[in-house]
């Protein structure tokens, strides 16, 4: 079996004290049977790091390019003006991390908005997918938020991924009705996650897998660092839910995320 894995910060620092250039998690990737290593970027000071891995495993390692919400402050428009020059330059496979971030601060939550907006444009105009962030907080719930806003936009041909999804059955009802997909990550193997009272009843065909390394390890690692290597974890889990085959598992989500992909970036990434 093969999986993709849609969502891993793989150059984090925290994978720094066991490895200096990624071989040992994108190579315990492999041996689990993880083809893909998605990197959702979040601002400037994150590309050089996500790139370096892009260009060492060009084949395994697929970056993205975007500003997480977290990120936005008051140098937001200096982050968007290099979000841009490197779409402008490099075939990323989506535009991400991206979204909306109610958690920690509400200090910038206008810039969020409009930096979201911008991002959200930029991929329906470059035919890319988005990988959103959506964290609710301070009694506003994020993914709500983001779903009005995309059917205000209406932005032609953009689909994606809700990244980190741990919503509701009528939330996963609405990202689908929309044409998203459903990133399912180590949340889903908490007891007290929710995610087994929704995805019984999601189509297999609306989910991706990620893990959100090195966050949010699935059981039996929580509290853990996350790696790319638990996706299989992920899927045995998906797979009890929805009492189906793990294979099914691996073989849907793996055609799903490669439809995203589309035919424009394989061939950039080819070139």
């Amino acid at each position: 079996m093969t999986y993709i894995e849609t969502h891993a910060h793989v150059y984090d620092e925290q994978f720094a004290a066991d490895l200096s250039d990624g071989a040992d998690v994108v190579g315990r990737a492999r041996e689990a049977g993880v083809t893909q290593l998605w990197m959702p970027n979040c601002a400037r000071e994150t590309v050089p790091g996500m790139m370096a891995l892009a260009e060492q495993y060009p084949d395994t390692c697929l970056p993205m390019m975007g500003l997480h919400p977290a990120y936005v402050n008051d140098t937001v428009d200096d982050e968007l003006v290099a979000v841009e020059q490197w779409l402008n330059k490099y075939p990323f496979i989506a535009v991400g991390e991206i979204g909306l971030d109610f958690y920690w601060d509400m200090t910038h939550v206008d810039r969020q908005f409009a930096a979201f907006e911008t991002q959200l444009r930029w991929a329906s105009e470059r035919d890319l997918f988005v990988s959103m962030h959506t964290r609710s907080g301070h009694d506003r719930n994020a993914f709500t938020e983001a779903a009005d806003l995309l059917e205000k936009l209406a932005l032609p041909g953009l689909t994606g991924i809700f990244h980190c999804f741990v919503g509701t059955l009528d939330e996963a009802r609405r990202a689908t009705e929309m044409g998203f997909k459903l990133g399912i990550g180590g949340v889903s193997t908490f007891k007290n996650g929710g995610l087994d009272k929704v995805l019984p009843h999601i189509g297999l065909e609306h989910l991706v897998l990620e893990t959100d390394a090195p966050y949010l390890a699935p059981v039996p690692y929580r509290g853990k660092r996350n790696e790319p290597a638990y996706i299989p974890l992920i899927a045995q889990r998906v797979a009890d839910l929805k009492q189906m085959p793990v294979a099914e598992v691996a073989r849907q989500t793996t055609a799903n995320a490669t439809a995203l992909l589309g035919k424009k970036v394989l061939t950039g990434l080819q070139d």
